[in-house]
C-alpha cells in the first residue's frame, strides 16, 4: 500500500504563532497542509481567504490542500490559485456548474477535488469521477473544528471506493480523525487523513502524527 498521507488542518493551529506551527508540523512528518476556507454563508463559520494563504505560502514546502466551504466558489478560484493553492476542493452541494468549476481549476494546472457532506448520497460523485483528482468525505458536518467522528463514514468510504473502481482518485477523510479511527478509515479505502485537533492538541506534533499513522 502507498504511504498514507497526513494533512494537518491549520484551522486547529495557534493563529498567534501560525508560521511556527506550520513549520513544526512539517518537521513532524506531515505530508500536506489542509486549509479550510469558510464564508459564513455555505457554513456557519468564517475563517480566512486568499490573503492569509498567500502570507503563509513561503513558510512551508508542503502542498496546500485548500478546501472551499464557500458559495459561490467559481469566481474565487483564480484568487486561491494565485495565493498558492496546489489542490482546490469545492463542495458537490454547491448550486453552480460543478463540471465548469472543476475544469476551471484544472485549466490552471492544479488538482481539483469534490467534498461531500455526511447527509449527501455518495453516488452524487459518479458523474465527476473521470475529471477529479480527489474526494473529501466529510466525517463531521462542516463548519467547526473539534466535532466527533461520524461512525457511518467507514461505510461511505467503502461505497466511494467501489464507485471509483480502483481509479487514481484520492479519498480524503476530514473531520474528527484521530488515532482511534484512522486505521478504520484506511482499511475502508481512504489514503489521506485530515487531522486538526488530534495533531494540534499537544506540543508533540510528531507523536500525534505518528499515533494517527499507527498500524499502517
Amino acid at each position: 500500500m502507498n504511504k498514507i498521507k497526513i494533512a494537518p488542518s491549520i484551522l486547529s493551529a495557534d493563529f498567534s504563532n501560525l508560521a511556527t506551527d506550520i513549520k513544526k508540523v512539517e518537521e513532524a512528518g506531515a505530508d500536506i497542509l489542509h486549509i479550510d476556507v469558510m464564508d459564513g454563508h455555505f457554513v456557519n463559520n468564517i475563517t480566512f481567504g486568499p490573503a492569509l494563504i498567500k502570507s503563509i505560502r513561503n513558510k512551508s514546502s508542503l502542498p496546500f490542500d485548500v478546501h472551499l466551504m464557500i458559495n459561490p466558489a467559481d469566481k474565487y478560484i483564480d484568487h486561491f490559485i494565485a495565493a498558492g493553492a496546489d489542490t482546490i476542493t469545492v463542495h458537490i452541494e454547491l448550486q453552480e456548474n460543478i463540471s465548469n468549476t472543476i475544469n476551471q481549476i484544472k485549466s490552471k494546472g492544479k488538482r481539483a477535488g469534490l467534498a461531500i457532506n455526511p447527509d449527501t448520497a455518495i453516488n452524487k460523485i459518479l458523474p465527476y469521477k473521470e475529471i477529479i483528482d480527489q474526494v473529501i468525505i466529510m466525517s463531521v458536518y462542516p463548519g467547526f473544528a473539534g466535532q466527533s467522528f461520524i461512525e457511518a463514514t467507514y461505510d461511505r468510504i467503502k461505497t466511494l471506493r467501489s464507485i471509483l473502481n480502483n481509479s487514481r482518485v484520492d479519498i480524503e477523510v476530514d473531520g474528527g480523525v484521530n488515532a482511534e479511527n484512522s486505521t478504520g478509515c484506511v482499511q475502508a479505502g481512504c489514503n489521506i487523513l485530515v487531522a486538526g485537533s488530534s495533531v494540534f492538541n499537544s506540543n508533540d506534533y510528531k507523536k500525534n502524527i505518528d499515533d494517527i499513522r499507527k498500524n499502517m
